[in-house]
């Protein structure tokens, strides 16, 4: 039986057109029909396709019609079924943020690359750290701080100076953005089942705001994050270009 492929595409004139031509080519099922899902553009579309199928057990296959393309494929018009066929998944489980604001609403959110927390004012934010129930640093005095999934490690976490995570290693990072005190503080690993809790101090006075990818909640006092092994997100790439093989290329980039 034909392989179903749905086709979605970014704004960009570039993902647009190329969308039209693979439909008129090969088809354009509809999502909840479909054996595949072709993304066409950049690694902020590919997120964005991420989350709106986080429902839906579903592969996705990018290609690049972006700028640095790290989820993506490289674009190619020919052949695309075989492509599909042929490639190598990655299951990626995001991280499941919970948000408590300075009025003690609750804000929830997924983040496949990292949960973040930013200082939102002129002075440095104030962090206590939990891990696991346990307090781990009782001041970190910092721009910020972010915990990433091995998927999210070379991009914001890697920005800040934090490590390259192995896909299959079971870790997450947790990392530090310019800190203060402890100066030389440059973040943990942890495992993967960890639960990490930012306690905001001085919150009113240093407004902190948190992300989960495009998910931000301002003025929070209390940030839990933890792994959702009950999301899977399915992603494709070409044979010997895989995420586990990007990761370990990036190292000697």
């Amino acid at each position: 039986m034909p392989m179903t492929i749905a086709f979605v595409a970014s704004e960009a004139p570039l993902a647009r057109e190329a969308r039209d031509r693979l439909a008129a080519r090969y088809g354009d099922a509809e999502v909840d029909e479909a054996d595949v899902l072709v993304a066409l553009g950049g690694d902020g579309f590919m997120l964005q396709t991420l989350h709106a199928t986080e429902g839906l057990d579903l592969p996705v296959y990018g290609m690049n019609r972006g700028t640095v393309g790290f989820l993506m494929n490289g674009y190619a018009e020919d052949d695309l079924p075989e492509r599909v066929a042929d490639a190598e998944e990655a299951l990626l489980n995001p991280l499941a943020m919970r948000a408590t604001d300075l009025e003690d609403e609750v804000h929830e959110g997924l983040a496949i690359n990292e949960v973040s927390l930013l200082r939102a004012g002129p002075q440095a934010a104030k962090l206590r750290v939990w891990v696991d129930g346990r307090m781990r640093m009782e001041e970190l005095v910092c721009d910020g701080a972010l915990v990433a999934t091995p998927a999210g490690s070379t991009a914001y976490n890697y920005s800040a100076h934090g490590p390259i995570l192995p896909i299959g290693s079971g870790v997450l990072a947790l990392t530090a953005i310019a800190p203060f005190r402890p100066r030389r503080w440059r973040g943990a690993l942890l495992p993967k089942r960890a639960e990490v809790v930012f306690e905001v101090l001085d919150a009113e006075r240093r407004p902190v705001m948190a992300d989960a990818d495009t998910r931000s909640v301002k003025f929070v006092r209390r940030v839990e994050i933890r792994s959702e092994p009950a999301v899977a997100h399915r992603l494709l790439f070409d044979p010997g270009h895989g995420l586990e093989e990007r990761l370990i290329r990036e190292q000697f980039a």
